[in-house]
């Protein structure tokens, strides 16, 4: 009889895949980005998770088009931070935990461990929601079941032991297609008027000097840069083998490729949803729309065909299941990078996935269906306290000459990363204040 594994395995425990994908040094340029391709795709999923659904929909039936700006500036700003994450991996060799743990001192340290394990949760708490939602909407089953159902993921988890990291990165594709699919068929479904939302893309100072619209608007901002996908980047960009100066360079060129276009999916289905909640919801006069749940049942007699409303639950649902595998990679590279602690990789997913599933299960046994709403800008106001604590010691890392070399932070990249901490770490402060209000 076959027995669990009792060691992290590949392709979730960064040890095991560190250096494994082969990079052709002298392979024509357009193959040398798809091997670099795939460390983007996994962050990217943090960006479109549910935790940020519910705040684009009630953005988009709200407002309209008008917040979509919004949602292209904070998805630049988390390339750019992305894109500091991967190149410290690249050019030292070690993740931001690992860093962390050997330059600050033993307390500092678990500090940073603790906020760090608090934010995977919260994530995990808000693809929860996702799943069981979709299984709700999908299935007919009750949010408790639905919630239960979730708990199997660490099945697949299993079943993924041993593979390769190049496997696990086809897969995400395969979700983040699912998702992208789903979207552009709805929008074809819905005919948003396309000269309006092109208008939305344009920046608005006058649509956020209004409390609500501005309310909004950070919300938007304090859910797009996750705090674990900075320690997941730092890791998994070390999956390729690089070597030297000449190396470095071109793999952090080659790997800033991947990270923008894969962002950029992101943000393009992040509109996807603001501009769905737009068309559907704000131009047909229901501005009140701000649970996914009742954008899900408003589709079908709005749109006028149950295929919009199908599509919308399963890209929920893709968008749900991804946290099976970033939040295990992300878990494992916290763990071993600040305690320099290794478990067997289903169960870091049964651990994570369990310490969702009771404030989950509690929320909707007490709250029923508000619940949902509710434990997603919980998850988001987690998340929100945790970011500085990644993102100090990141711009710090980059910006230090003795560590990064030539590679270090130049004067301008220095003022724009500190200018988007003060900018992030400040709509998070008043986010969360607004919230506890």
């Amino acid at each position: 009889m076959l027995g669990l594994p009792t060691t992290a395995t590949a392709p979730f425990c960064p040890s095991e895949v560190k250096g494994s994908i082969q990079v052709a040094a002298g392979a024509p340029l357009w193959r040398r980005i798809l091997q670099f391709a795939g460390p983007g795709l996994l962050v990217s999923i943090g960006y479109m998770d549910p935790g940020n659904w519910a705040t684009a929909i009630e953005a988009g039936s709200g407002f309209g088009y008008q917040l979509l700006f919004v949602v292209l500036l904070s998805s630049l700003a988390g390339m750019a931070l992305q894109c500091l994450a991967m190149r410290l991996g690249i050019v030292t060799g070690q993740d931001l935990a690992q860093l962390s743990r050997s330059r600050y001192g033993v307390g500092t340290a678990r500090v940073q461990w603790v906020l760090a394990e608090l934010s995977i949760v919260a994530t995990d708490l808000a693809e929860v929601l996702g799943c069981a939602l979709a299984f709700h909407l999908l299935l007919g089953v009750n949010l408790t079941t639905g919630i239960i159902l979730t708990a199997f993921d660490t099945i697949i988890v299993l079943g993924l032991k041993g593979q390769r990291f190049r496997h696990l990165e086809a897969i995400m594709l395969g979700l983040i297609v699912t998702i992208s699919g789903c979207y552009l068929v709805e929008l074809i479904l819905i005919k948003p008027h396309w000269p309006d939302v092109a208008a939305g893309f344009l920046p608005s100072w006058d649509v956020v000097s209004q409390r609500e619209p501005l309310y909004l608007a950070i919300g938007i901002l304090g859910a797009t840069v996750m705090p674990h996908n900075l320690y997941l980047h730092s890791s998994i960009v070390q999956t390729r083998q690089v070597s030297g100066s000449n190396g470095k360079a071109a793999a952090i060129r080659l790997t800033r490729i991947d990270t923008v276009v894969s962002l950029s999916l992101a943000l393009m289905v992040n509109a996807a949803i603001l501009i769905l909640a737009a068309a559907a919801f704000h131009e047909t006069g229901h501005t009140g729309v701000t649970e996914i749940q009742d954008a899900y049942r408003l589709l079908e007699p709005l749109v006028g065909t149950g295929l919009a409303a199908i599509l919308f639950g399963v890209a929920l649902l893709a968008s749900g299941q991804s946290s099976t595998f970033t939040g295990t990679i992300a878990g494992q590279v916290i763990m071993d990078g600040f305690l320099q602690v290794k478990i067997p990789c289903w169960q870091r997913r049964l651990i994570t996935r369990a310490l969702a599933l009771v404030p989950a299960l509690i929320g909707v046994l007490m709250l029923g269906d508000k619940a949902v709403g509710k434990l997603l800008v919980l998850s988001q106001v987690v998340l929100s306290l945790q970011l500085p604590f990644a993102l100090w010691p990141l711009i710090r890392f980059t910006s230090d000459r003795g560590l990064m070399g030539e590679f270090a932070n130049g004067r301008s990249t220095r003022m724009l990363a500190w200018t988007l901490f003060c900018v992030i770490s400040a709509a998070n402060l008043w986010l969360l204040l607004q919230l506890l209000a």
